[in-house]
């Protein structure tokens, strides 16, 4: 896998936040966002004690979606989506600092009760070192959830919908799996190679559980999660029988041994 010429996401900063929106996007609200506060399972009562570590922050919708009582850190390597972060978030115990979710992060604090990395694994080119900063930073038993594109079905440039003319269905064809791949993503595909880009790491699901393993996780589940969306016309029985067999999202919930 050749090596990248830069991981900033700088110069796709206003795209990423005009995509995403103060909120999050469609499937952040309606599937991500409440799949990972289901698996982080912090609206405890009294909710004390409780903090959590956001890799890869983005611009905070995590941060936006959490109950309030809770002690909130994010990380993440672009300063312009830290700074839009804090312009957003007034929450006194919300953090966020400019860092590499996975090199050495820029805190101290390392009694985490939960961290989650949220549709941003795939976009490190070393997911095994992002997990070890987490472990580094939460308790042991503490909870860390990741949430991606599908690694089995939703793979950039090499995954596509095709239809069986004969069968009458819709599939997912699928053109390379197991081979680790780095993929430039273009932020304006129609400005060609004048478009910011920035770089999608495929890796097969068995990557992710060994690394997940060597740094010191158990994985105690695995959700998929399907669009809820729903399509109308001739063609809307065959897709919304593919869109319910095939997920767009895996979820990850993994919990740090006790040593």
């Amino acid at each position: 896998m050749k090596k990248s010429k830069s991981s900033s996401w700088e110069p796709v900063e206003q795209w990423y936040k005009g995509s995403v929106g103060d909120e999050g996007h469609y499937y952040h609200q309606h599937t991500v966002i409440p799949g990972v506060l289901r698996l982080l399972d912090m609206d405890k009562s009294g909710k004390s004690g409780i903090s959590l570590l956001d890799l890869a922050c983005g611009p905070g919708v995590l941060a936006r979606h959490i109950p309030k009582e809770i002690e909130y850190t994010g990380i993440d390597i672009a300063p312009s989506l830290v700074k839009a972060a804090k312009s957003k978030d007034k929450v006194p115990h919300h953090h966020y600092f400019v860092g590499d979710a996975t090199k050495s992060l820029p805190i101290k604090k390392d009694d985490f009760t939960h961290a989650a990395i949220v549709l941003a694994i795939q976009n490190m080119e070393s997911p095994k070192e992002a997990f070890i900063q987490a472990a580094k930073h939460l308790v042991p038993g503490g909870v860390l959830v990741i949430a991606m594109n599908h690694p089995c079905f939703r793979i950039p440039r090499q995954s596509s919908w095709k239809v069986d003319e004969v069968q009458k269905i819709q599939y997912r064809r699928i053109d390379r799996y197991s081979s680790p791949l780095q993929i430039p993503i273009q932020a304006h595909p129609s400005k060609g190679e004048e478009s910011a880009s920035t770089w999608s790491y495929h890796y097969p699901l068995e990557a992710y559980s060994k690394w997940l393993f060597d740094a010191g996780f158990a994985i105690s589940l695995i959700e998929e999660w399907h669009s809820d969306k729903v399509s109308v016309g001739g063609a809307a029985k065959m897709e919304n029988r593919s869109r319910s067999e095939i997920p767009l999202f895996l979820a990850i919930r993994a919990v740090k041994l006790i040593c």
